[in-house]
C-alpha cells in the first residue's frame, strides 16, 4: 500500500483557520466567508475513531513553549466541540423529520469483518483438523485440499495484512475455499452415483463445521441476527446514537439539544424547516441583487447559480409539501388543493396567490360523550325506568340502557362524528310513560354543552334543565365529553381580533388555525354549528409578533399582531400564557425568520405568576444555562455546511471503517440517509459532497484500508461529468474551486490506482474483494480520459498498466527473493546449497505465477499480452539468480536438471510463455548440458557393452543376462530423462529422440552380434550323443535376442521413413539371428540323431558285421536274458529329445520361437531318418533296426504333438512316407520272423512299454 500522505501536517494550519471560520458563524453575529477547500486533513480530539495531541512546535519546547501551547490546545479542542455540536443539531434535525430521502433497502448487505484474534483461531481450528483432532470425518481427497488452503492461504502474509486492514470477512474466506475445491473436484474422476456438485456441496459443508468450531455452534445464530438488524433500518433512535458517537456528543448534550429542539414536536420541525428555506431564498436573492459570486469558470453561469439555488429550494419546498399533513382528516381535498398550490412552490416570481375557499378548511372531529350517573331524582318512584339520550346537533341521537330511577347510572359511551369546531352538545333524561295512551316518554331534564377541543375532558356534574312545576329542582348529570383535535388543527381558542380585510369588528370570535398543506396556513373564526369557517386569513407572507396593548380596544388583555404588506390584523388573548401558544403556533405557521421573543413587562404582569413558562421554554432556559443557547438558534443560512459537511462525513468514514463490518468504504444505510438529508435540506453541492468522499476514501486506502473501487469510481464518474458539463440531468453550474480540486484529486486518483495496480497481489490479494482489480482497472480508464464524452485510445491505457505491471514484476519478485533469503544464498553458500535454493525459489515463481493466473488473471482479460509481459519481466529478474546458481555448478554436474524439469514443464504449458523469451533463455543454457550428457551416456553404455559381454556368465537375470538387462535398462532410462525433459523446440526435441533411437539401434545390433557369437561358441563345445542337455547359458542367450526383439520396438521405433528403415534393419538382424540360433539348434539336435541312425546302420543286412551281431545274440540268448537290441538307443534317444523339449520349454521366454524350433527340429529329423532309409531302400531292415525306428518315429511323432506341433507339420509327405515304409517293413518281419516284434507296430496303439 501507500506510504501515508505528508499533506497531514503541513494541513493543520489550515483546518485550524477553518474552525474559527465556522464558529465565527455558529455565533449568529456575522456570517462567514466560505472555507477555501483543502484537503488536509487533522485528527479531531474526541471524535471516535481517532484522537490525538497538536504537533508540538519544536522536537524539544521549551517550557515557555509548553506553556503556550497548552491554552492553544484548550482552545482548538474548545473551537472542535462547538462546531461538533453545531454539526449534531443540524445532524438531529435532519433525524427527526427526514423529508427528502430514505433509508435504502436495496444496498449489499456488509459481511462481519474477521479480526486477527478470529484469524489465530481460525488457524488453530485448521491445525486441529489436520491433526486430526476433531470429530470431522473426511477423506483424503478433502485433507489434502484443507492441507493446501491453510498453508497457502491462512498462513499467507498477506491474508493477515487484509485482516489488519478490515477489508476481510469470512465470506471471503470461503470464497476462496470454494474456488479452490471446486479446481480440485472438477479434476477428480467421475464416480458412479454420486455426482461432483454432491461432493462440493459435502466440502462446503465440513468446511464451514471447521470454521466454526465446536463451542460457536450455539452462538452463532444470534449473533447473525443482531447483525442483520444493525445492518439494515435503523430507528431514530438508534441514528441519534450512532451520531452520538461519531461526532463524540455525551449523552447529556444530547438530551438537551433535544429537548430543545423539540425533536419530537413535528410541527416545530416543519416549522424550522420552512424557516430555513425561506432564508435560503432569501440569501439567494441578496446574492443576486449583491452580484456576489462565488468564481465560476464561465460568467454566464452566475445567473444559472442563482435559478439553480431557486429551483433546489422550490423541489424541497415540493418535496415537503408532499408529506402528508396528518392520517386523519379530510386527504382527498387537501391532495387536490396541493396540485393546485405546486405552481406557486415552482414560480418564486407568482404573485397570483390561488386563494383558499371556506370548503378547504373543513375538519372533521370524533366527540366521545360518557354518560356517568344523575343526581338529585325525586320526582320518579324508585323502581320507575329511567334512561338518557345523547345528540351533536345536526348528527344522530344515542340512548343509553335503561336503570331504575333508584340507581340512575350507566357508564355508556356515545361515540359521534362532526365537522362543526363549535358543536351542540344535548343531553336529556327521560322516564317511560306508563299511560295507555301516552305516545312519548316523558322528559324529566336537559342540558346542553358547547364543547371545544380544548375542554376538559375529565366527567363534571353540569345542572339540568327541568320543566316547570318539576320537584327536581336540583337535578344533575355527570358525564365527560371528549373532542379530539385533528393533527391538521394546530391550534384553537377565543382571541379578539380586528383586521383591515377580514374581521373588520373588534370582538371576541372562536379561532382555529388549521394546517391545509405543509406549506399553506389558514386563521379561521368559527360560530356556533357551522362546519364552515366566517371568515378565513392564509397566513403566507405574515409575520407574527408581540405588540403593546391599544388602549382604544376594549376587550383582551395581551396583544399581538400579524402584519402583512398592506394588512395588519390585530389579536387579544385574556392571558400571557394563551398569548405565547398563540404566537408559537402561528410563528411555525408562518415560516419567518424572525424569532418572537415576549417582552419582559408582560411577563411581570402575568397574573399567574410562575406557571407562566411552557415546557419548551424551560428546557430553552436549561440549554442557555449550559452555554448552547449559540447552536440552537444558529441560522443555518450563516453557516458554512461545506466545511461542515466535510467534517460530518469524515467522521462518519472513520466510524464506519472501525465498525464490526468489511464495509470497504460503503456507508451503512442509515449513515447514507442522514448525509443525503443533510446535503438536501442545507444545500451541499453534491460534486463538493463526492470531491470530499473521494479524497477522504482516497487517504484511507494510502494509510492501508481495504476500499472498494467501484465506490471511487461512482464518485469520480459524478464529478466528471459535473465538472465537464455532463450531468445526466442537465448543465450546472461549475465553480472553479470545484474544477481545481478535482483535477488535484484525478492526478492524485490515478497515481493511488496506478500503485494499487503495481501491488495488486497485496491490495486484492487472492481476488479478494471480489471483482476489486477489474473495477480498478476500468475507474483507471475513466480517470485517464480527458473529458467525459472522449474516450481515451486502447493503446494509451495499455501502456500505463504496462508500465504498472512491469513495476508489479520488481515488487513481487523482490518480496519472493526477501521471504526466500536468496540473496544470503547466493553470496555465501556452497553450489549445492545455491542450485537447491534458486530450485525452490523457482518454486515460489511458479506458485505466484499460478496465483496470478487463477485469482487475478480475469481483471487483465483485457490485455492478455501484458500479463505474459509480466510473467516475462518476473522471469528476467529471475534469470540472474538462476545463471549465477549455474554458473557455479561444477562441470559435468547434471543435478540442475529438476530445475529445468520444474520450470520447462511450467512454460510449456503457458500458451502465453512458451518459447517465450525466458523460455528460449532457459533452452540455450541446457541444450549443451543435454548434449553432453547424452555423449556422456553413450560412450558409458558402449564400454559397459564391450565390458559386460567379455566378464558375461550367461546366468539368467529376469529377462535375459546382466549385461543385456543392464544395457536396456540404461537405454530405456536414458530415452525416459529425455522425453521427461519435454524439450519445447522441436527440431532439438526431434534430433535427440532420433539420436537415442539410433544410438539405441547401435547397441542393441553389438548385442545381438556378441550373443551370437557366444551362443555359436557355446554350441560347438556341446556333446553330439544323446547326453547332450541345452545349457541354461544357451537359453539365456537366446533369451536375450528375444528381449532385444521386444526392447528394440520400444527404444529403436520412431515415426517417419528413414528412422523406421532403420528400425526394420535391427529387427531383420534380429530375425535372422534368432533363425540362425535356432538353425545351429536343430543342427546340433540333427547330428544327435544321425549319431543314433549311424549305429543302426552296424545291422544292415549283408554285412559282416551284421551277421556277427545276429549269432552272438542268439546264442547269448539261450544262456543267459539279453536285453531287446536297440531298444537301449531308442529310450536314451527318446529321453533326450523329451529333456531338451522340457528345458527349452522352460528356459526360453518367447513361445514363438520355441514353436519354430519345435517345427524345425521334428522335420529335421523325420527327413534325417527318412533319408537313412532311402539309403536302404533295396535291404530289407534288420529287425533291431525296424524296432528302434519305429519306436524313435512314434515317440518322435507323439512328443512333438504334444508340445504344439501342428498337423500340417507333423503328418508331412515326409513322415508319410516314412510311415508307409515302416509299415511295409513291419508286414515283411512279421511273416519272416514270426512274431519276433514283440509287439512294437506302427498301428496307433498304446499297447507297448513306454520308454
Amino acid at each position: 500500500m501507500l506510504d501515508p500522505s505528508s499533506s497531514e501536517e503541513e494541513s493543520d494550519e489550515g483546518l485550524e483557520e477553518e474552525s474559527r471560520d465556522v464558529l465565527v458563524a455558529a455565533g449568529g453575529s456575522q456570517r462567514a466567508p466560505p472555507a477555501p477547500a483543502r484537503e488536509g486533513r487533522r485528527e479531531v480530539p474526541g471524535r471516535a475513531g481517532g484522537g490525538g495531541a497538536a504537533r508540538p512546535g519544536s522536537p524539544s519546547p521549551s517550557v515557555h513553549s509548553e506553556g503556550r501551547d497548552e491554552p492553544e490546545r484548550q482552545l482548538d479542542e474548545e473551537q472542535e466541540r462547538r462546531i461538533r455540536l453545531q454539526l449534531y443539531v443540524f445532524v438531529v434535525r435532519c433525524i427527526a423529520y427526514p423529508f427528502n430521502a430514505k433509508q435504502p433497502t436495496d444496498m449489499a448487505r456488509r459481511q462481519q469483518k474477521l479480526n486477527k484474534q478470529q484469524l489465530q483461531l481460525l488457524k488453530e481450528r485448521f491445525q486441529a483438523f489436520l491433526n486430526g483432532e476433531t470429530q470431522i470425518v473426511a477423506d483424503e481427497a478433502f485433507c489434502n485440499a484443507v492441507r493446501s488452503y491453510y498453508e497457502v492461504f491462512l498462513k499467507s502474509d498477506r491474508v493477515a495484512r487484509m485482516v489488519q486492514s478490515g477489508g476481510c470477512s469470512a465470506n471471503d474466506f470461503r470464497e476462496v475455499f470454494k474456488k479452490n475445491i471446486e479446481k480440485r473436484v472438477r479434476s477428480l474422476p467421475e464416480i458412479d452415483g454420486l455426482s461432483k456438485e454432491t461432493v462440493l456441496s459435502s466440502w462446503i459443508a465440513k468446511y464451514d463445521a471447521i470454521y466454526r468450531g465446536e463451542e460457536d455452534l450455539c452462538k452463532q445464530p444470534n449473533r447473525m441476527a443482531l447483525s442483520a438488524v444493525s445492518e439494515l433500518i435503523l430507528s431514530k433512535e438508534q441514528l441519534y446514537e450512532m451520531f452520538q458517537q461519531i461526532l463524540g456528543i455525551k449523552k447529556l448534550e444530547h438530551q438537551l439539544l433535544y429537548n430543545a429542539c423539540q425533536l419530537d414536536n413535528a410541527d416545530e420541525q416543519a416549522a424550522q424547516i420552512r424557516r430555513e428555506l425561506d432564508g435560503r431564498l432569501q440569501l439567494a436573492e441578496k446574492m443576486a441583487k449583491e452580484r456576489k459570486f462565488p468564481k465560476f469558470i464561465a460568467k454566464e453561469m452566475e445567473t444559472m447559480y442563482i435559478e439553480e439555488l431557486r429551483s433546489s429550494v422550490n423541489l424541497l419546498m415540493a418535496n415537503l409539501e408532499s408529506l402528508p399533513v396528518s392520517k386523519g382528516g379530510p386527504e382527498f381535498k387537501l391532495q387536490k388543493l396541493k396540485r393546485s398550490q405546486n405552481s406557486a412552490f415552482l414560480d418564486i416570481g407568482d404573485e397570483n396567490e390561488i386563494q383558499l375557499s371556506k370548503s378547504d378548511v373543513v375538519l372533521s372531529f370524533t366527540l366521545e360523550i360518557v354518560i356517568m350517573e344523575v343526581q338529585g331524582l325525586k320526582s320518579v318512584a324508585p323502581n320507575r325506568i329511567v334512561y338518557c339520550t345523547m345528540e351533536v346537533e345536526g348528527g344522530e341521537k344515542l340512548q343509553t340502557d335503561q336503570a331504575e330511577a333508584s340507581r340512575p347510572q350507566w357508564g355508556t359511551q356515545g361515540d359521534f362524528t362532526t365537522t362543526h369546531p363549535r358543536p351542540v352538545v344535548k343531553v336529556k333524561l327521560f322516564t317511560e310513560s306508563t299511560g295507555v295512551l301516552a305516545l312519548e316518554d316523558k322528559e324529566l331534564g336537559r342540558v346542553i354543552l358547547y364543547p371545544t377541543s380544548n375542554s376538559s375532558k375529565s366527567a363534571e356534574l353540569h345542572r339540568m334543565i327541568v320543566p316547570k312545576n318539576s320537584q327536581d329542582s336540583d337535578l344533575k348529570i355527570k358525564l365527560a365529553v371528549r373532542m379530539d383535535k385533528p393533527a391538521h388543527m394546530k391550534h384553537s381558542g377565543y382571541l379578539y381580533a380586528l383586521g383591515q380585510k377580514v374581521w373588520k369588528r373588534w370582538k371576541k370570535r372562536y379561532f382555529v388555525l388549521v394546517q391545509v398543506s405543509q406549506y399553506t396556513f389558514a386563521m379561521c373564526s368559527y360560530r356556533e354549528k357551522k362546519s364552515e369557517p366566517q371568515e378565513l386569513m392564509q397566513l403566507e407572507g405574515y409575520t407574527v409578533d408581540y405588540t403593546d396593548p391599544h388602549p382604544g380596544l376594549q376587550g383582551g388583555q395581551m396583544f399581538f399582531n400579524a402584519v402583512k404588506e398592506g394588512d395588519t390584523v390585530i389579536f387579544a388573548s385574556d392571558d400571557e400564557q394563551d398569548r405565547i401558544l398563540w404566537v408559537q403556533a402561528m410563528y411555525r405557521a408562518t415560516g419567518q425568520s424572525y424569532k418572537p421573543i415576549p417582552a419582559i413587562q408582560a411577563q411581570k404582569l402575568n397574573p399567574k405568576g410562575g406557571a407562566l413558562h411552557t415546557d419548551a421554554q424551560l428546557y430553552a432556559d436549561r440549554f442557555q444555562k449550559h452555554g448552547m443557547d449559540e447552536f440552537i438558534s444558529a441560522n443555518p443560512c450563516k453557516l458554512d455546511h461545506a466545511f461542515l459537511f466535510r467534517l460530518l462525513q469524515r467522521q462518519t468514514l472513520d466510524h464506519r471503517l472501525n465498525d464490526s463490518y468489511s464495509c470497504l468504504g460503503w456507508f451503512s444505510p442509515g449513515q447514507v440517509f442522514v448525509l443525503d438529508e443533510y446535503c438536501a435540506r442545507y444545500g451541499v453541492r453534491g460534486c463538493h459532497r463526492h470531491l470530499c468522499y473521494l479524497t477522504e476514501l482516497m487517504e484511507q486506502s494510502e494509510n492501508g484500508a481495504v476500499i472498494d473501487p467501484t465506490l471511487l469510481h461512482y464518485s469520480f464518474a459524478f464529478c466528471a461529468s459535473h465538472v465537464h458539463g455532463n450531468r445526466p440531468d442537465g448543465i450546472g453550474t461549475v465553480s472553479m474551486e470545484e474544477k481545481e480540486r478535482f483535477e488535484e484529486i484525478k492526478e492524485r486518483l490515478s497515481f493511488l490506482l496506478e500503485n494499487q495496480i503495481s501491488h495488486f497481489r497485496y491490495c486484492f490479494p487472492f481476488g479478494r474483494p471480489e471483482g476489486a482489480l477489474k473495477a480498478t482497472l476500468s475507474l483507471l480508464e475513466r480517470v485517464l480520459m480527458k473529458d467525459i464524452a472522449t474516450p481515451i485510445p486502447a493503446e494509451e491505457v495499455k501502456k500505463v498498466v504496462r508500465k504498472c505491471l512491469e513495476k508489479a514484476a520488481l515488487i513481487n519478485y523482490t518480496r519472493l527473493t526477501e521471504y526466500a533469503k536468496i540473496e544470503e544464498t547466493m553470496n555465501q553458500a556452497s553450489p549445492a546449497r545455491k542450485l537447491e535454493d534458486v530450485l525452490h525459489l523457482a518454486e515460489l515463481c511458479i506458485e505466484v505465477l499460478q496465483q496470478n493466473e487463477e485469482h487475478h488473471a480475469e481483471a487483465f482479460a483485457w490485455w492478455p499480452d501484458l500479463l505474459a509481459e509480466h510473467a516475462e519481466k518476473f522471469w528476467a529478474l529471475f534469470t540472474v539468480d538462476m545463471d549465477t546458481a549455474l554458473e557455479a555448478q561444477p562441470q559435468d554436474s547434471w543435478d540442475s536438471f529438476p530445475l529445468f524439469q520444474l520450470l520447462n514443464n511450467f512454460l510449456r504449458n503457458d500458451t502465453l510463455l512458451c518459447n517465450g523469451k525466458f523460455h528460449k533463455h532457459l533452452q540455450e543454457i541446457f541444450v549443451p548440458l543435454v548434449v553432453r550428457y547424452v555423449d556422456l551416456m553413450e560412450s558409458s553404455i558402449a564400454q559397459s557393452i564391450h565390458r559386460g559381454f567379455e566378464q558375461e556368465t550367461w546366468q539368467p537375470v529376469n529377462n535375459g543376462s546382466a549385461t543385456s538387462e543392464d544395457l536396456f535398462w540404461k537405454l530405456d532410462a536414458l530415452q525416459m530423462f529425455v522425453l521427461d525433459l519435454h524439450w519445447p523446440e522441436q527440431e532439438f526435441a526431434h534430433h535427440l529422440e532420433q539420436r537415442l533411437k539410433l544410438m539405441a539401434s547401435d547397441m542393441i545390433e553389438a548385442c545381438v552380434k556378441r550373443t551370437r557369437t557366444a551362443f555359436e561358441l557355446k554350441l560347438q563345445k556341446a556333446s553330439k550323443t544323446t547326453d547332450l542337455r541345452i545349457p541354461a547359458s544357451v537359453c539365456t542367450m537366446f533369451n536375450v535376442l528375444v528381449d532385444a526383439k521386444k526392447q528394440s520396438t520400444k527404444l529403436c521405433a520412431l515415426d517417419g521413413g528413414q528412422e523406421q528403415q532403420y528400425h526394420s534393419k535391427i529387427d531383420d538382424l534380429i530375425d535372422s539371428t534368432v533363425k540362425e540360433i535356432i538353425s545351429m539348434l536343430v543342427s546340433k539336435f540333427v547330428a544327435v540323431l544321425e549319431g543314433v541312425l549311424s549305429k543302426l546302420s552296424r545291422y544292415d543286412e549283408g554285412t559282416f558285421f551284421s551277421s556277427i551281431l545276429s549269432f552272438t545274440v542268439k546264442a547269448a540268448a539261450k544262456y543267459v536274458d539279453v536285453p531287446k537290441p536297440g531298444m537301449d538307443l531308442a529310450d536314451t534317444y527318446i529321453m533326450f529329445v523329451r529333456q531338451n523339449q522340457d528345458i527349452l520349454r522352460e528356459k526360453v521366454n518367447e513361445e514363438m520361437y520355441i514353436e519354430k524350433l519345435f517345427d524345425q527340429w521334428y522335420s529335421s529329423s523325420m527327413k534325417v531318418i527318412c533319408v537313412w532309409l532311402a539309403d536302404r531302400l533295396d535291404l530289407q531292415l534288420h529287425i533291431y533296426q525296424l524296432k528302434t525306428l519305429i519306436k524313435i518315429v512314434k515317440k518322435t511323432y507323439r512328443d512333438f504333438r504334444l508340445q504344439g506341433v501342428l498337423e500340417g507339420t507333423l503328418n508331412s509327405k515326409t513322415y508319410d512316407t516314412l510311415h508307409r515304409r515302416l509299415t511295409v517293413e513291419e508286414a515283411t518281419a512279421s511273416v519272416s520272423e514270426g512274431g519276433g516284434l514283440q509287439g512294437i507296430t506302427m498301428k496307433d496303439s498304446d499297447e507297448e512299454e513306454e520308454g
